[in-house]
């Protein structure tokens, strides 16, 4: 257990320091006034659009580092970087590069779980979970891809809570893969659907121009539709 506070601590330290660093250096080179500026997201719009066109693979495969970065070791969330991925690389590539990357990461996570975390994660949630035992014995993969698929838990905690089940990284890692695709493909689509629309205006666009665009209402209405569906899939995959 001592060892576990001092894991934790270390990692607190480490993501507050590299994002404190990370803001400091921003700021360094931008005002508040410049990063929420329309103009400041319009010319980043336009360079990163040369980029693509010049330097399409550098570009994905930074994306694809900092993703995996975002997940493991600064424990960020799935869906701000889906965004900013369809923002930057377009609906197809970013989907992929996205998918990808968190896979990546979320692996490199629940292996490191499974090596440091694994008593801590049994003390705190294996009376809660203890029904999906039985159900990840009978098939691993199948149970971690509806488990993938239905989501409705922390992405951090997601990860590394299939410790409790002592799953393969094989397993974890495709099933992460394939179970994740359809709700980051939508958030993706969202992200480039922003960047459409900002490139189709040259003064900022108002909430109702950016819902009525088919870019933006499209996946988001299908996205609320697939939350819908996890819910009820939830309580199936949850029921003791």
């Amino acid at each position: 257990m001592e060892k576990t506070k001092k894991i934790k601590l270390f990692i607190g330290l480490f993501y507050l320091t590299i994002v404190g660093l990370f803001v400091y250096y921003l700021f360094s080179k931008f005002s508040l006034q410049q990063l929420t500026s329309y103009e400041f997201i319009k010319d980043n719009v336009e360079y990163f659009s040369k980029i693509k066109k010049t330097n399409l693979f550098l570009l994905s495969l930074s994306f694809l580092l900092f993703t995996i970065l975002w997940v493991f070791p600064f424990l960020g969330f799935g869906s701000p970087v889906a965004l900013l991925g369809g923002f930057i690389l377009g609906k197809w590539i970013g989907t992929s590069i996205v998918v990808l990357g968190l896979s990546i990461g979320a692996t490199f996570l629940y292996i490191f779980g499974n090596f440091y975390l694994k008593d801590f994660v049994r003390k705190k949630f294996l009376n809660k979970f203890q029904n999906l035992e039985q159900k990840f014995k009978k098939s691993e993969f199948l149970y971690l891809l509806i488990y993938r698929a239905a989501g409705g838990i922390p992405w951090q905690l997601s990860c590394i809570l299939p410790t409790l089940f002592n799953v393969k990284v094989v397993n974890f890692f495709f099933a992460t893969f394939i179970g994740i695709i359809p709700q980051i493909f939508l958030v993706v689509s969202i992200g480039s659907g922003l960047e459409t629309v900002i490139n189709q205006n040259l003064k900022p666009p108002g909430i109702m121009d950016i819902i009525s665009s088919p870019n933006i209402y499209l996946p988001l209405g299908i996205f609320l539709i697939l939350i819908v569906i996890t819910i009820f899939l939830r309580k199936f995959f949850y029921k003791k």
